[in-house]
């Protein structure tokens, strides 16, 4: 990107955070939960930070520093698209567990006497008790700060302690750097959960009563009830079949004027359908003739019209009330408006839920999702063997607490994205293993959950963000490490982790959190992985650092010669060639690289993009270079010895399982682009597992590519012919041409990215003239 579409982004990012604080301003008026609007009125005065910040100078938006005055390692305020308010995390007014320390402790009710005080003898003692007890949280790492200094003097590293003091007291005003007591140790990550009990419990407290449900269940227990009693009134006076064509008896009036006023009381009452009111509707129309009639008004042909065929009707289409086919069918009716709501059995199951342990996952959700009891039936009312409905089981479930393995393994975790956000537990704990202390281990994973619940800022000009190595109290204890059995773990840890993400989601590109959490564990198993992040189109400055012309040399080394090779077009041989170049280079300066320009020639070379600046130009070229690096997917093959059980094959199927989902959802879409990118995705890892099956499984897997191809909807099946066509086209010795079609027949090689209308677009089963 050149200094013009740089200027272009940051002038960009006001009109964003406006668009942003007016969604926010707009929900906070609207919204009809109070809740909601709450959140949403912080959300607002958070971007109005975010603008005031930057109009004023205080806010540097791109900088690994965008707060002047603040560190590096400083805990920054980041809301959506990576934009920091000026505030610091562990900044604000005084926490109440900070104010009631400070009453424990009788010293001002302001930070630095809280941290002045944790340094004296009696608050060291207080830190090291914590320590032992591992009965602290820490919610931002900023909270371990103080931990570490008492871990540091008791176990004699006072120089290393006062070292760290030094750089914390300039903001011992400002930051927190105290943890916050908990009445419960911190928990064995052996199991984790996606949700807590506490999490499940509020998320089914949401859940309201449905709207047309409860409509329904009262239409049928109260208002065809009384327009059966409507109907037979009316049908008293029937003479051959059609009313009023005798006198009715001298208390018919009387009785129809009492049913009237229990309809006024009925209305009054239950309000949530509204279909009785309508004069068209039948009920609508018999009490409207009853009216009329009641009060002396002799109706006219047109009422009386109405009034005759809603009679008809209903007796046509349910029988005379009282006759066998229509208590049959009332019968039935009124034992579905007894089905208890869903509403209802979600506070059931919150009842169940009441009874364990509120901060942790649950150990087994069987029992709170089983049928209701005869116990549970006597307290509640609702009838002994209801089943719990799957949406609310689903819920239960993701708050089981296992082994990560297992909640991918039972669909608690449905994607990759989901397993980003636990993978963090897992790391670390096995991160801190690598202490020998036990309280320090306890210690530094605590730091490690809070330090990546930080969120990523928006950087520029390969600025890479923070790592947890420059926080100055991991610095502070980092001899502290016993490197070996840290590494074996590590590994061990990497290589589950890498499994489970590409047998769990093998359509799926790894999400950036995930590999960043990949790549921590690699460091630490002292392993040259070199995992890419995705980058943004719409940030990006057309360069790549060198770890990207590394990823391409190691998928050069697994895939050469390859399926992968040839349907690409790739020339691994070049790209090894222009590694080994580029390495001589860095060691003929005094500094290392930032960049790689020839891979990023390449790739733009590849994707035929040169001129002007565009986000779709950089997603063409991003995706040269996921093309190239496969993604990650060779460096965990290769340098992290990944072995997925079901076998190549197997994820290729899935693969094509995953593209053919994503077609069919490209049909009648308005704007299907980012669609048929992630297909284009889910294709390429399936030409990556293809690659590294033997022939055999190669031929069998494309004859299944072909036969569930068939299986799909006839627009799915179009769609795919042309990519199926060229990958058999390659298989069989053939090319694609430079724009990535054939000589001859419709076949294309199938990417994402285009400046132009995408192939796959159009309903390939319209003829169009």
């Amino acid at each position: 990107m050149n200094n013009d579409a740089e200027q272009q982004l940051l002038t960009g990012a006001p009109p964003y955070a406006l668009g942003q604080m007016a969604k926010a301003f707009m929900t906070a008026l609207t919204h009809e939960d109070a809740e909601t609007r709450r959140r949403a009125e912080d959300r607002g005065q958070r971007w109005r930070a975010v603008l005031a910040g930057v109009a004023g100078g205080r806010l540097k938006v791109g900088s690994r520093t965008p707060v002047p005055g603040l560190p590096v390692w400083v805990t920054p305020e980041v809301i959506r698209g990576g934009f920091a308010t000026g505030a610091a995390s562990a900044g604000g007014s005084l926490q109440p567990y900070e104010a009631d320390a400070a009453h424990r402790f009788a010293v001002a009710a302001d930070r630095r006497a809280l941290f002045a005080h944790c340094l004296t003898e009696p608050g060291l003692a207080w830190l090291s008790a914590l320590l032992d007890s591992g009965r602290y949280a820490v919610t931002v790492p900023e909270e371990a700060a103080l931990l570490t200094v008492a871990w540091l003097v008791r176990s004699g590293d006072v120089a290393s302690a006062v070292a760290l003091v030094e750089v914390l007291e300039p903001f011992a005003d400002r930051l927190r750097f105290m943890p916050r007591p908990s009445a419960k140790p911190l928990p064995d990550v052996a199991a984790m959960q996606r949700y807590t009990v506490a999490d499940a419990g509020a998320r089914l407290a949401r859940r309201r009563p449905n709207a047309a449900v409860e409509a329904q269940r009262e239409a049928l227990t109260v208002w065809q009830p009384f327009t059966d009693e409507l109907l037979a009134h009316w049908l008293e006076t029937a003479g051959s079949g059609r009313v009023l064509e005798r006198t009715p008896d001298v208390g018919w009036h009387g009785r129809g004027a009492a049913l009237l006023h229990r309809y006024g009381k009925l209305a009054a009452e239950h309000t949530r359908c509204g279909k009785h009111r309508s004069p068209r509707e039948n009920l609508g129309i018999l009490r409207g003739a009853l009216e009329e009639t009641v009060a002396g008004r002799p109706l006219d042909v047109r009422q009386l019209g109405l009034l005759r065929h809603a009679v008809e009707s209903m007796v046509r289409r349910r029988g005379l009330p009282g006759s066998e086919r229509h208590t049959a069918l009332r019968r039935q009716q009124a034992e579905q408006a007894k089905l208890p709501s869903h509403h209802a059995l979600a506070q059931l199951v919150i009842r169940r839920l009441s009874g364990l342990p509120q901060d942790v996952g649950a150990a087994a959700v069987a029992p709170l999702v089983a049928a209701v009891t005869e116990q549970e039936q006597r307290e509640t009312g609702l009838p002994t063997g209801t089943s719990i409905p799957p949406a609310i089981r689903h819920v239960v479930e993701a708050a089981l607490s296992a082994p990560i393995g297992t909640l991918v393994e039972r669909g608690v975790v449905p994607s990759a994205e989901v397993l980003a956000e636990l993978v963090p537990q897992l790391v670390a704990a096995t991160t801190a293993q690598a202490y020998t202390d036990e309280a320090l281990r306890t210690l530094m994973a605590a730091n490690y959950r809070a330090f990546r619940n930080r969120r990523s800022l928006l950087l520029l000009n390969l600025e890479r963000q923070v790592r947890i190595e420059e926080l100055p109290w991991v610095r502070a204890v980092a001899g502290q490490r016993g490197d070996l059995a840290g590494q074996e773990l590590a590994h061990a840890a990497l290589r589950q982790l890498g499994e489970l993400a590409v047998q769990g989601f093998p359509g799926t590109l790894l999400p950036n959190p995930l590999v960043r959490e990949l790549a921590v564990l690699a460091g630490q198993a002292d392993l040259r992985a070199p995992l890419v992040e995705e980058l943004a189109a719409d940030i990006f400055m057309g360069t790549f650092s060198p770890k990207f012309l590394a990823a391409a040399r190691v998928a050069a080394e697994l895939l050469g010669g390859t399926l992968y090779e040839r349907y690409y077009g790739i020339d691994y041989a070049a790209i090894r060639n222009l590694a080994i170049v580029e390495a001589g280079e860095a060691l003929s300066r005094s500094y290392g690289a930032r960049t790689s320009p020839g891979f990023a020639k390449l790739c733009a070379q590849r994707a035929g993009v040169c001129g002007a600046w565009s986000v779709a130009a950089n997603g063409k070229v991003i995706e040269q270079a996921q093309i190239l690096t496969t993604h990650n997917l060779a460096t965990l093959v290769r340098q992290i010895d990944i072995a997925p059980e079901p076998g190549w094959d197997d994820l290729a199927r899935r693969c094509f399982s995953a593209v053919c989902r994503l077609t069919a959802h490209v049909h009648h879409h308005p704007r299907p682009l980012a669609t048929i990118k992630d297909a284009a995705y889910a294709w390429r890892q399936m030409v990556f597992h293809l690659a590294l099956c033997d022939s055999g499984e190669q031929s069998v897997v494309l004859a299944w590519l072909d036969e569930e191809a068939a299986r799909q909807p006839a627009h799915v099946a179009a769609r795919l012919a042309p990519a199926l066509e060229g990958l058999r086209l390659v298989t069989a010795g053939g090319s694609f041409a430079a724009d990535g079609t054939a000589n001859h027949g419709r076949a294309r090689r199938f990417l994402g990215w285009t400046t132009g209308d995408h192939w796959l677009r159009p309903d390939p089963t319209v003829t169009r003239s």
